[in-house]
């Protein structure tokens, strides 16, 4: 989301050219993919695996649909997604970077998922999709990294089905001031330090910490996601709000 003025927006609390967040976002996830599944781990003490699970739940994914995992990195959700869609169904990972891609991919044919699935480097901003394709769109921990995520939610929302449902997972606002206090202590001083030990990248997790921080909060995504045609939109916080799982559909 812009800043107020048409060619700059935020790279974490920087501003920069619009048109330069891309690459910057991309130096990022080029940095932290090798280590990007055990990152993970650490860093939310292994938590991201319910908040991925409630989110595939939610989804209620069923033989034959399709689904589109944007944003989807090394693959967790479409995984999961492939076996419940089964021979019949599509999942489709997409991802801007795309040395996220390979990682996803190669963990993916490790895992023995193959036949149902398929790759995609794709901008969310402009999806390269037909309109009315997908049953199912989920972005997990991915929207706050896109530089316009308005353009973004309009491109999912063309894409998915009549009757069809987008799920944003992402971080977002703790509700009470005691976990925001903690949150904040642990995202500025513990994480970037994690991210020198295990990453040798302390940069990069700053800039996750404080991507965080510059996301919209819950009820300003919801109005985002009413305003790209979505309906029935509603989320869900989890650990306090740390996380929240936003849900709407196109009719």
């Amino acid at each position: 989301m812009s800043d107020g003025t048409s060619n700059s927006t935020h790279f974490g609390f920087k501003t920069v050219e619009a048109d330069k967040k891309a690459d910057l976002v991309a130096g990022v996830f080029h940095s932290v993919a090798a280590k990007y599944d055990i990152m993970n781990d650490v860093m939310s003490f292994g938590i991201h695996r319910l908040w991925k699970r409630f989110t595939i739940e939610t989804a209620g994914a069923r033989p034959g649909m399709k689904v589109l995992d944007l944003a989807g990195g090394t693959g967790d959700l479409t995984a999961k997604f492939s076996r419940l869609v089964g021979d019949r169904g599509e999942v489709v990972l997409a991802d801007i970077n795309d040395s996220m891609l390979k990682v996803g991919r190669a963990k993916l044919r490790d895992l023995g998922v193959v036949g149902n699935v398929s790759y995609v480097q794709a901008n969310a901003e402009a999806l390269p999709f037909p309109d009315n394709h997908f049953d199912i769109i989920t972005i997990a921990f991915g929207l706050r990294n896109v530089t316009d995520k308005d353009a973004a939610l309009r491109s999912m929302q063309r894409v998915l089905k009549p009757g069809g449902k987008l799920l944003v997972l992402e971080f977002s606002k703790p509700q009470h001031e005691v976990m925001r206090k903690l949150y904040d202590l642990y995202s500025f001083k513990i994480l970037p330090k994690m991210g020198e030990l295990i990453a040798q990248d302390a940069g990069s997790y700053e800039y996750l910490a404080e991507s965080i921080r510059m996301h919209p909060d819950q009820d300003t995504l919801k109005g985002m996601m009413q305003d790209a045609g979505l309906e029935q939109v509603d989320y869900i916080n989890m650990t306090d709000g740390v996380v929240a799982l936003h849900r709407g559909y196109k009719f």
